[in-house]
């Protein structure tokens, strides 16, 4: 039996977007051609006119089946279709999680595009299992985890398995550097994953790689190409890019196609792994994602960087909070020095550090608004007497 997997970006309003793009932006070439990891040049087309060719994709390990296919003559990027055919199913698998979290099987759906959120509790460690469960045994050696945008890894995963009817470890608690989880080949139709997390956790997809049930994956993009133009196809980005696009015409239609041989990939030296606070550690490993913090000190060793963390459980980030020890919520400042009044120990006004100050400006004023009237009085009555 064969299985369809096709996919084609839409075209609206001149954007390509992906199906449920939450969180993508419109990206410049740059940018988008940064969150690539590898891509294959395509040049040298034998076509005399405009021509949809096929660009094989063989057995190249993708976490994430996005691309953008820029031409190279005129520095623009072309609309594409994916298609994939697997010549076996593979086994059907049903996930199920021990938080309330809506729609679990969004994040087994084979959409990168959907997620599901895991939000942290009263600001302490969250954790979440998931139930991997299949009709079928699975030989399995290794787990992905695909996260939305600007969000980091769990900070440790455990993976156990339902072998010969006992619980077994197959990845010891250990802490995760990785989208994907290498172990030794193991066989069950139960499969147990455990992460640990500091930070709000949104993943994306959550897949067994199944070993052995794939005999063939036919991969390719099609796109409309040029006569004398060459082409750079990247593909398998880190986080979702969204990038502007022509009008696609029908690239469904396998009618005068030009299918072209094995182009070999390679590593993109333009890639930027995701880093949005720039603070030069990756998202998928920054313990505070979106604020800087390059020394990723974590004090109280929590998993959790201290620009982020919320010491004195006020509901305030350590990074905006102004009295980072003591609880304000209001963030009361009055004398406007960054310092908030709770912790403020001497007022930098001075008005405010002597009272009476003012009091003492405001008699002295008094007293030369009198003595003024009263000189103005005296020039008044001597002009009139003079008269």
């Amino acid at each position: 039996m064969k299985l369809n997997i096709l996919f084609l970006s839409m075209v609206l309003s001149g954007f390509v977007f992906t199906a449920n793009a939450q969180g993508a932006v419109q990206s410049t070439t740059s940018s988008a051609t940064n969150a690539y990891r590898f891509y294959k040049d395509v040049d040298n087309i034998s076509i005399k006119v405009p021509t949809v060719v096929v660009v094989p994709f063989a057995d190249e390990f993708i976490e994430r089946f996005d691309f953008v296919v820029l031409d190279k003559q005129t520095n623009s990027f072309e609309p594409y279709f994916f298609k994939q055919e697997i010549s076996t199913i593979e086994n059907t698998v049903s996930v199920v999680a021990n938080q309330n979290t809506g729609n679990i099987n969004l994040i087994n759906d084979n959409n990168a595009e959907t997620y599901v959120d895991f939000q942290l509790l009263n600001d302490i460690q969250g954790k979440v299992q998931f139930i991997l469960s299949s009709p079928n045994m699975i030989t399995s050696s290794a787990l992905t985890i695909l996260l939305d945008n600007n969000v980091a890894l769990p900070n440790f995963v455990e993976v156990r398995a339902v072998v010969g009817g006992q619980e077994r470890i197959i990845v010891a608690n250990k802490r995760m550097d990785e989208q994907t989880v290498n172990f030794l080949k193991t066989t069950s139709n139960k499969w147990i994953v455990n992460f640990s997390y500091s930070q709000p956790l949104r993943i994306s997809e959550l897949k067994l790689q199944q070993d052995g049930v794939i005999k063939t994956n036919t991969r390719s993009i099609r796109f409309l190409a040029q006569p004398d133009h060459s082409y750079r196809v990247y593909f398998d980005p880190d986080r979702v890019s969204v990038v502007s696009v022509g009008e696609a015409g029908n690239l469904y239609s396998t009618k005068d196609v030009s299918v072209l041989s094995l182009v070999s990939s390679k590593n993109n030296p333009s890639y930027i792994i995701a880093d949005i606070d720039n603070d030069g550690v990756a998202d998928i490993l920054d313990n505070c994602v979106s604020v800087s913090n390059f020394d990723q000190k974590d004090i109280n060793y929590n998993d959790r960087g201290d620009v982020c963390d919320d010491f004195d459980q006020d509901g305030v980030i350590n990074s905006k909070d102004n009295c980072s020890d003591n609880p304000n919520r209001n963030q009361t400042d009055t004398d406007s020095d960054g310092i908030g009044d709770v912790c403020d120990k001497e007022e930098s006004r001075v008005t405010e550090k002597y009272t009476w100050l003012p009091w003492v400006g405001i008699t002295f004023a008094v007293l030369v608004l009198v003595v003024l009237l009263a000189l103005m009085g005296r020039s008044t009555f001597k002009k009139e007497e003079g008269k």
